[in-house]
Protein backbone atom coordinates (compact mmCIF):
# COMPACT_ATOMS: atom_id res chain seq x y z
CA UNK A 1 0.00 0.00 0.00
CA UNK A 2 1.49 3.55 -0.51
CA UNK A 3 0.56 6.76 0.71
CA UNK A 4 0.83 10.17 -0.23
CA UNK A 5 3.27 12.70 0.67
CA UNK A 6 0.59 14.40 2.74
CA UNK A 7 -0.55 11.47 4.95
CA UNK A 8 -0.85 11.98 8.82
CA UNK A 9 -1.14 9.55 11.36
CA UNK A 10 -3.43 9.65 14.26
CA UNK A 11 -0.94 12.04 16.52
CA UNK A 12 -0.53 14.37 13.55
CA UNK A 13 3.09 13.68 12.30
CA UNK A 14 3.68 12.31 8.96
CA UNK A 15 3.16 9.09 8.41
CA UNK A 16 6.64 6.88 8.47
CA UNK A 17 5.47 5.41 5.39
CA UNK A 18 5.64 8.94 3.75
CA UNK A 19 8.76 10.02 5.43
CA UNK A 20 12.94 8.80 4.49
CA UNK A 21 14.80 6.79 6.93
CA UNK A 22 17.51 8.81 8.41
CA UNK A 23 20.44 6.33 8.92
CA UNK A 24 23.90 7.66 10.33
CA UNK A 25 26.87 4.81 10.14
CA UNK A 26 29.19 4.58 13.19
CA UNK A 27 28.46 8.12 14.94
CA UNK A 28 30.88 8.69 16.66
CA UNK A 29 30.00 12.03 18.88
CA UNK A 30 26.50 12.65 20.81
CA UNK A 31 26.06 15.92 19.86
CA UNK A 32 25.91 14.75 15.84
CA UNK A 33 23.76 12.26 16.51
CA UNK A 34 21.30 14.93 19.20
CA UNK A 35 21.71 17.36 16.53
CA UNK A 36 20.33 14.62 13.82
CA UNK A 37 17.65 14.26 15.72
CA UNK A 38 16.64 17.65 15.76
CA UNK A 39 17.36 17.89 12.25
CA UNK A 40 14.61 15.14 11.38
CA UNK A 41 12.21 16.58 13.95
CA UNK A 42 12.24 19.97 12.16
CA UNK A 43 11.79 18.07 8.58
CA UNK A 44 9.23 15.55 9.30
CA UNK A 45 11.46 12.40 9.03
CA UNK A 46 10.08 10.42 11.65
CA UNK A 47 12.71 7.57 11.97
CA UNK A 48 16.06 6.82 12.87
CA UNK A 49 18.59 3.90 12.16
CA UNK A 50 21.96 3.80 13.97
CA UNK A 51 24.88 1.51 12.43
CA UNK A 52 26.81 0.56 15.39
CA UNK A 53 27.37 3.12 17.29
CA UNK A 54 30.22 4.18 19.46
CA UNK A 55 28.33 6.15 21.76
CA UNK A 56 23.82 5.98 22.23
CA UNK A 57 22.54 7.55 25.25
CA UNK A 58 19.11 8.75 25.09
CA UNK A 59 19.17 10.77 27.85
CA UNK A 60 22.18 13.16 27.12
CA UNK A 61 20.23 13.35 23.23
CA UNK A 62 17.12 14.52 24.65
CA UNK A 63 19.00 16.91 27.20
CA UNK A 64 20.61 18.47 23.70
CA UNK A 65 17.63 17.70 21.37
CA UNK A 66 15.07 19.19 23.54
CA UNK A 67 11.15 18.00 23.49
CA UNK A 68 12.46 14.61 21.43
CA UNK A 69 12.14 11.97 24.06
CA UNK A 70 9.32 9.89 21.85
CA UNK A 71 11.64 10.51 18.83
CA UNK A 72 14.84 8.86 20.49
CA UNK A 73 12.68 5.94 21.89
CA UNK A 74 12.00 4.87 18.27
CA UNK A 75 15.51 5.63 17.23
CA UNK A 76 16.67 1.55 16.17
CA UNK A 77 20.15 -0.04 16.38
CA UNK A 78 21.46 -2.06 13.73
CA UNK A 79 24.89 -3.70 13.47
CA UNK A 80 25.82 -3.25 9.84
CA UNK A 81 24.67 -0.51 7.18
CA UNK A 82 23.41 -3.84 5.12
CA UNK A 83 21.13 -4.24 7.77
CA UNK A 84 19.79 -0.97 8.30
CA UNK A 85 19.15 -0.84 4.30
CA UNK A 86 17.44 -3.83 4.02
CA UNK A 87 14.03 -3.14 3.60
CA UNK A 88 14.79 -0.01 1.65
CA UNK A 89 13.55 -0.11 -1.88
CA UNK A 90 16.40 2.86 -2.55
CA UNK A 91 19.23 4.48 -0.53
CA UNK A 92 20.72 8.03 -1.45
CA UNK A 93 23.82 8.62 0.20
CA UNK A 94 25.38 11.83 1.49
CA UNK A 95 29.28 12.02 0.69
CA UNK A 96 30.99 15.11 -0.57
CA UNK A 97 34.23 12.64 -1.52
CA UNK A 98 35.24 11.72 -5.06
CA UNK A 99 35.16 8.33 -6.07
CA UNK A 100 37.18 6.35 -8.72
CA UNK A 101 34.46 4.34 -9.25
CA UNK A 102 31.85 5.94 -11.55
CA UNK A 103 28.78 6.63 -9.45
CA UNK A 104 25.57 7.81 -10.31
CA UNK A 105 25.74 11.40 -8.31
CA UNK A 106 23.01 14.04 -8.13
CA UNK A 107 22.67 17.77 -6.20
CA UNK A 108 20.29 17.45 -2.93
CA UNK A 109 17.11 19.09 -4.63
CA UNK A 110 17.28 16.51 -7.88
CA UNK A 111 17.53 13.64 -5.32
CA UNK A 112 14.89 14.86 -3.00
CA UNK A 113 12.57 15.08 -5.96
CA UNK A 114 13.07 11.67 -6.77
CA UNK A 115 13.55 10.13 -3.24
CA UNK A 116 9.38 11.51 -2.69
CA UNK A 117 8.90 9.55 -5.73
CA UNK A 118 10.21 6.74 -4.83
CA UNK A 119 9.02 6.69 -1.55
CA UNK A 120 5.74 5.32 -3.11
CA UNK A 121 7.05 1.97 -3.48
CA UNK A 122 8.32 1.56 0.03
CA UNK A 123 11.30 2.65 2.69
CA UNK A 124 14.00 4.98 1.20
CA UNK A 125 16.96 5.78 2.97
CA UNK A 126 19.50 8.83 3.59
CA UNK A 127 22.47 7.82 4.45
CA UNK A 128 25.14 9.76 6.05
CA UNK A 129 28.71 8.11 7.48
CA UNK A 130 31.42 8.80 10.21
CA UNK A 131 32.32 12.38 11.26
CA UNK A 132 36.00 11.59 10.33
CA UNK A 133 36.52 8.92 7.38
CA UNK A 134 32.75 8.91 6.33
CA UNK A 135 31.80 5.78 4.21
CA UNK A 136 33.66 2.83 3.00
CA UNK A 137 33.80 2.06 -0.19
CA UNK A 138 31.73 -1.13 0.79
CA UNK A 139 29.46 0.49 2.30
CA UNK A 140 29.24 3.12 -0.43
CA UNK A 141 28.38 0.07 -2.55
CA UNK A 142 24.91 -0.40 -0.70
CA UNK A 143 23.77 2.63 -1.77
CA UNK A 144 22.34 3.55 -4.80
CA UNK A 145 22.82 7.20 -5.43
CA UNK A 146 25.15 9.18 -4.02
CA UNK A 147 24.64 12.94 -3.18
CA UNK A 148 27.06 15.43 -2.88
CA UNK A 149 26.40 19.15 -1.59
CA UNK A 150 27.47 22.12 -3.81
CA UNK A 151 30.71 24.07 -1.79
CA UNK A 152 33.53 26.24 -2.08
CA UNK A 153 36.72 24.21 -3.68
CA UNK A 154 38.95 25.41 -1.26
CA UNK A 155 36.88 24.39 1.59
CA UNK A 156 34.00 21.67 0.54
CA UNK A 157 33.78 19.01 3.93
CA UNK A 158 30.92 19.89 5.99
CA UNK A 159 30.30 18.46 9.01
CA UNK A 160 27.31 15.63 9.71
CA UNK A 161 24.68 17.93 10.89
CA UNK A 162 25.20 20.27 8.31
CA UNK A 163 24.53 17.71 5.53
CA UNK A 164 21.78 16.23 7.39
CA UNK A 165 20.16 19.91 7.41
CA UNK A 166 20.35 20.37 4.00
CA UNK A 167 19.20 17.12 2.50
CA UNK A 168 16.37 17.11 5.34
CA UNK A 169 15.55 20.39 4.25
CA UNK A 170 15.28 19.91 0.22
CA UNK A 171 13.48 16.84 1.28
CA UNK A 172 11.07 18.23 3.29
CA UNK A 173 10.37 20.84 0.80
CA UNK A 174 10.02 18.34 -2.43
CA UNK A 175 7.51 16.25 -0.02
CA UNK A 176 5.42 19.57 -0.15
CA UNK A 177 7.02 21.70 2.95
CA UNK A 178 7.64 24.57 0.90
CA UNK A 179 3.82 25.36 -0.07
CA UNK A 180 2.75 25.35 3.79
CA UNK A 181 1.28 29.00 4.48
CA UNK A 182 3.37 31.67 6.53
CA UNK A 183 2.39 32.63 9.86
CA UNK A 184 -0.22 35.66 8.59
CA UNK A 185 0.21 38.97 11.30
CA UNK A 186 -1.45 38.75 13.99
CA UNK A 187 -4.01 41.17 12.98
CA UNK A 188 -4.73 42.30 9.12
CA UNK A 189 -5.67 46.12 8.60
CA UNK A 190 -6.90 47.59 5.79
CA UNK A 191 -4.88 49.38 3.00
CA UNK A 192 -4.03 53.08 3.95
CA UNK A 193 -6.90 54.88 2.56
CA UNK A 194 -6.13 58.34 0.30
CA UNK A 195 -7.81 60.58 2.95
CA UNK A 196 -5.45 58.90 6.00
CA UNK A 197 -2.29 59.42 3.64
CA UNK A 198 -2.87 62.79 2.97
CA UNK A 199 -3.59 64.24 6.89
CA UNK A 200 -0.14 61.50 7.13
CA UNK A 201 1.21 64.20 4.27
CA UNK A 202 0.03 67.40 5.99
CA UNK A 203 1.04 66.89 9.68
CA UNK A 204 4.50 65.92 8.00
CA UNK A 205 4.57 69.16 6.34
CA UNK A 206 3.84 70.68 9.52
CA UNK A 207 6.10 69.31 11.14
CA UNK A 208 9.13 69.37 8.57
CA UNK A 209 8.78 73.66 9.00
CA UNK A 210 8.37 73.17 12.56
CA UNK A 211 12.52 71.78 12.43
CA UNK A 212 13.16 74.43 9.37
CA UNK A 213 13.53 71.54 7.11
CA UNK A 214 12.75 73.64 4.49
CA UNK A 215 14.79 76.71 5.10
CA UNK A 216 17.16 75.69 2.09
CA UNK A 217 14.60 73.77 0.14
CA UNK A 218 11.23 74.05 -1.88
CA UNK A 219 8.66 72.94 0.32
CA UNK A 220 6.45 71.13 -2.71
CA UNK A 221 9.67 69.26 -4.55
CA UNK A 222 10.26 68.05 -1.18
CA UNK A 223 7.31 66.39 -0.03
CA UNK A 224 6.47 65.59 -3.68
CA UNK A 225 9.03 63.04 -2.95
CA UNK A 226 8.13 62.24 0.29
CA UNK A 227 4.74 61.28 -1.20
CA UNK A 228 6.39 58.99 -3.32
CA UNK A 229 8.32 57.24 -0.77
CA UNK A 230 5.56 56.69 1.08
CA UNK A 231 3.15 55.69 -1.62
CA UNK A 232 5.77 53.13 -2.43
CA UNK A 233 5.82 51.61 1.07
CA UNK A 234 1.97 50.90 0.44
CA UNK A 235 1.11 51.24 3.76
CA UNK A 236 -1.54 49.68 5.84
CA UNK A 237 -3.90 51.50 8.07
CA UNK A 238 -2.36 51.03 11.14
CA UNK A 239 1.13 51.88 9.67
CA UNK A 240 0.25 55.17 8.12
CA UNK A 241 -1.63 56.35 11.13
CA UNK A 242 1.70 55.76 12.87
CA UNK A 243 3.64 57.70 10.75
CA UNK A 244 1.55 60.75 10.78
CA UNK A 245 1.53 60.11 15.06
CA UNK A 246 5.07 60.64 14.48
CA UNK A 247 4.78 63.80 12.92
CA UNK A 248 2.26 65.35 14.87
CA UNK A 249 4.33 64.25 17.83
CA UNK A 250 7.31 66.39 16.59
CA UNK A 251 5.43 69.63 16.18
CA UNK A 252 4.01 69.07 19.95
CA UNK A 253 7.09 68.19 21.53
CA UNK A 254 8.45 71.54 20.30
CA UNK A 255 5.57 73.22 21.22
CA UNK A 256 6.35 72.13 24.73
CA UNK A 257 9.57 73.02 24.48
CA UNK A 258 8.59 76.62 23.79
CA UNK A 259 10.44 77.14 20.21
CA UNK A 260 9.23 79.22 18.31
CA UNK A 261 6.68 78.33 15.39
CA UNK A 262 6.13 81.17 13.46
CA UNK A 263 5.37 79.87 9.84
CA UNK A 264 4.25 76.97 10.69
CA UNK A 265 0.84 75.51 8.75
CA UNK A 266 -2.00 75.16 11.00
CA UNK A 267 -3.01 71.46 11.59
CA UNK A 268 -5.07 69.47 9.47
CA UNK A 269 -9.10 69.59 10.16
CA UNK A 270 -10.25 65.80 11.31
CA UNK A 271 -13.07 64.93 9.11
Amino acid sequence: MTFPSSARDEAGRHSPATSPILVLVNPQDVVNIASAVRIAKNFGIERMRLVDPEVFDPWRIEGIAHNTAEFVARIELLPSLAAAVADCVSTFVLTGRERAAKRRTLRPREAAAELVRDLADGPVAIVAGREDSGLTNAELDLCRTVVTIATDPRHPSLNLAQAVAIMGYETWNARGGEALPLKPPRREAAPATSGQLEALFADWHRALWAIDFFKTRRSESVMRSFREIVFRAELDGREASLVRAMGIEVVRYLERAGAPLAGVPPAPEEE
